[in-house]
């Protein structure tokens, strides 16, 4: 059969709508695993299964359901104690399960009779429960989240991230080693003054304060131009630092100021904003000229580059190291929304580092020297 344009455009969409389904239903059937793991914890806590019934409860447990369940992974001694922990660490006090999950509770114990209405209030709560977060993330996610994080809001943040950018479990143990948490949203900034509410709140969230750059490698005393180098060349990575909806646009921008031609180190542009995001790097410490300089770029940045339908610009620092104070002064004074952010990374390398690989010239002379013993 000819493929003609039409049964082209059908077929895409039909594959798209498979992938589509296939989501769903992976979607779907982690949400029902996690959900089950919910209600078998549930039932180990409230019955108080293991110390009602001795040390060996886990193992016994295990053992009868992977005899009744030999194909279904995820009944391991190990395990089980996970799901337990699952349970307790969501339904804790003061989570935000802890209302549904009491309210199911009371409703079960209130049920004496096959009333429609209490039957029709329980399963409400059911599906307020089920549509809650943490029944979309897989559950090796799970285990890292809820056996790191040391309160409920701090696990809720690492969901949310994961399912608003489809994390890997490898890209969410990195973002955790790093404590994304608690650098999320800490970079100084003048945001607030400057920026109208909804915009001013988001630009806040995305700035985090420290940056880390341990995806790259730089030797001592190492130059703006070498650390920008390094970050363009890993510019995947620093995108997946700097977080969701950060588009590189290019490096070394040339504007025009005046008769002048200056170049702005780095240039971004953010989906969620609709704005430009003009990144200065500097290798020292702060120092507060750095402020009215990026000003000039984002003046220019919104003279030159910005569309009628773009937010106004922002403006960010990132610094080796900084006075809290003397930033809050500089920013204190300036009239472009500007944030100020550290950055941090540990492999730093000898000035007089070699690699431990041979170069082509060493090869050469290997060779050419077996060569003259060979004959």
């Amino acid at each position: 059969m000819k493929k003609n344009n039409e049964y082209k455009k059908w077929l895409k969409d039909l594959k798209a709508r498979i992938r589509q389904s296939q989501i769903k239903a992976a979607v779907k059937v982690n949400s029902e695993l996690i959900h089950l793991y919910w209600d078998l914890g549930q039932d180990i806590v409230k019955r108080q299964m293991d110390t009602a019934w001795g040390s060996g409860f886990f193992t016994e447990l295990s053992k009868d359901l992977r005899s009744e369940f030999p194909l279904m992974e995820g009944f391991s001694v190990a395990n089980l104690k996970y799901i337990k922990r699952f349970y307790l660490f969501y339904s804790q006090k003061g989570s935000i399960l802890q209302q549904p999950v009491e309210e199911l509770e009371n409703t079960a114990l209130a049920q004496r009779n096959d009333s429609r209405n209490k039957v029709l209030i329980r399963q409400q709560l059911v599906d307020e429960l089920t549509k809650h977060p943490i029944f979309y993330i897989p559950w090796g996610h799970h285990i890292q989240i809820f056996t790191k994080s040391k309160t409920i809001k701090e696990a809720m943040f690492y969901i949310q991230k994961t399912i608003e950018n489809g994390w890997s479990r490898a890209v969410l143990m990195n973002f955790m080693e790093a404590d994304l948490f608690s650098a999320q949203g800490k970079a100084l900034t003048n945001f607030t003054r400057l920026l109208p509410e909804p915009q001013s709140d988001l630009a806040n969230q995305i700035l985090k304060d420290p940056y880390n750059f341990d995806f790259i490698s730089l030797t001592d005393n190492y130059k703006e131009r070498e650390l920008e180098n390094a970050l363009t060349s890993n510019i995947t990575k620093f995108l997946l630092e700097l977080g969701q909806g950060f588009s590189f646009v290019g490096r070394q921008i040339p504007i025009k100021t005046g008769e002048s031609e200056r170049f702005i180190d780095m240039l971004f542009y953010h989906l969620k904003l609709r704005c430009f995001i003009v990144v200065e790097l500097k290798v020292g410490k702060f120092e507060p000229e750095y402020v009215g300089k990026l000003g000039l770029y984002i003046s220019a940045i919104n003279h030159q580059m910005k569309n009628e339908s773009d937010n106004p610009t922002i403006g960010m620092i990132i610094c080796k190291t900084k006075d809290r104070i003397e930033v809050q002064y500089a920013l204190e004074i300036i009239n472009q929304p500007i944030g100020v952010s550290e950055y941090q990374f540990s492999k730093l390398l000898p000035k007089n580092y070699k690699s431990s690989l041979p170069s082509i010239k060493e090869i050469e002379k290997e060779l050419k020297k077996m060569d003259e013993e060979l004959s």
